[in-house]
């Protein structure tokens, strides 16, 4: 019975995983994901000769996408009977998300689960995208430095009166800054986050590359 406990205990401490059999429009509110262009450059986007890495772009904080959450878990890959974005409607998207091709991955795995049309989905994608401040002060780095990622938490919070701290998480990959998740409302408002969002890089090193 002992074992039991302890295993049950550990199971909940566990994220919920993500769900193929949601209904579109049925979720409980949004995670804004907003990536560190420079450190996915680093990371990933050099080796796969990403456009948005192109010396001069000077890309920073880049809409990686609008995920409809559950309070545990999350659906993706939903059924709906609206079409997929045109050509036109991803290319229109690459300013803030980089590529037309993150653009229509994103519609593919969460807009589908939104309930919206692809139009729809991108309009309220970008209005996200624009209610959040992103901290200037990154734009200005010369140089790659190496800083906790509580210090990015506390910019955005600067930056965002209306944010607490339960409301966004910086995430990390490979050592480096890689995302600051932003729980919003179906309305856009912030809202506190889920316990499977609300997970922290605990790194106080962390690397943090300047735009290109």
């Amino acid at each position: 019975m002992h074992r039991v406990l302890i295993v049950l205990l550990l199971l909940a401490g566990q994220p919920a995983p993500a769900r193929d059999d949601g209904r579109a429009g049925d979720f409980d509110y949004f995670v804004l994901s907003l990536g560190w262009s420079p450190n996915w450059c680093v990371t990933t986007g050099d080796a796969q000769g990403a456009d948005q890495c192109a010396p001069g772009r000077g890309m920073g904080w880049t809409l990686h996408g609008l995920w409809p959450q559950y309070r545990r878990g999350w659906p993706e890959f939903c059924r709906t009977p609206l079409p997929p974005p045109s050509r036109a409607m991803t290319r229109e998207m690459a300013d803030i998300m980089g590529s037309s091709g993150l653009a229509w991955y994103q519609w593919k795995k969460h807009g589908s689960c939104t309930g919206l049309s692809a139009r729809d989905y991108f309009a309220l994608s970008r209005r996200a995208y624009d209610s959040i401040r992103r901290p200037a002060i990154f734009r200005r780095l010369d140089r790659a430095v190496r800083l906790p990622a509580s210090v990015v938490e506390e910019a955005f919070l600067r930056a965002n009166p209306d944010l607490s701290p339960d409301m966004i998480t910086i995430t990390c990959r490979d050592g480096h800054i890689q995302e600051a998740r932003i729980c919003l409302g179906r309305d856009l408002d912030p809202v506190p986050c889920g316990p499977d969002v609300a997970r922290d890089c605990r790194l106080k090193d962390a690397i943090f590359a300047p735009i290109r």
